[in-house]
């Protein structure tokens, strides 16, 4: 088992920034590749961002490239997710997920199997 929490979030402004946490516990944090996954209301949750445990390959959903950077810090045991630009669709609340690092990197929520509890951002234009 692994836990996890993602503190941070909050309201900010059409084109500011933010940087989202995702702290982990438990099993070994490099079992793991780590993703950020979102839900805006009334949508399905859609992928953000995902990087291997080795933080080799990284995944950014395309219409978040360029503008959204995921990281990893194993020493810490810690996901970040840095947002630069942000636009009122950006809102939603943002998870942070771990899944098993057998599989390759994946898009597909179905492929994660421990979840933070969420954060909430908010974008005011």
């Amino acid at each position: 088992q692994v836990q996890l929490v993602e503190p941070g979030g909050g309201l900010v402004q059409a084109g500011g920034s933010l940087k989202l946490s995702c702290l982990a516990s438990g099993r070994a944090f490099l079992a793991f590749n780590m993703g950020w996954l979102r839900q805006g209301p009334g949508v399905e949750r859609e992928f953000v961002a995902a990087i291997k445990q080795s933080a080799s390959v990284r995944l950014v959903a395309d219409s978040m490239k360029g503008r959204f950077t995921i990281s990893r810090d194993n020493a810490r045991n810690s996901m970040y997710l840095e947002m630069t630009s942000l636009k009122p669709e950006d809102t939603a609340v943002y998870y942070c997920a771990a899944a098993d690092a057998t599989y390759g990197l994946s898009r597909e929520r179905n492929t994660y199997t421990y979840w933070g509890q969420g954060t909430q951002v908010t974008v005011s234009s």
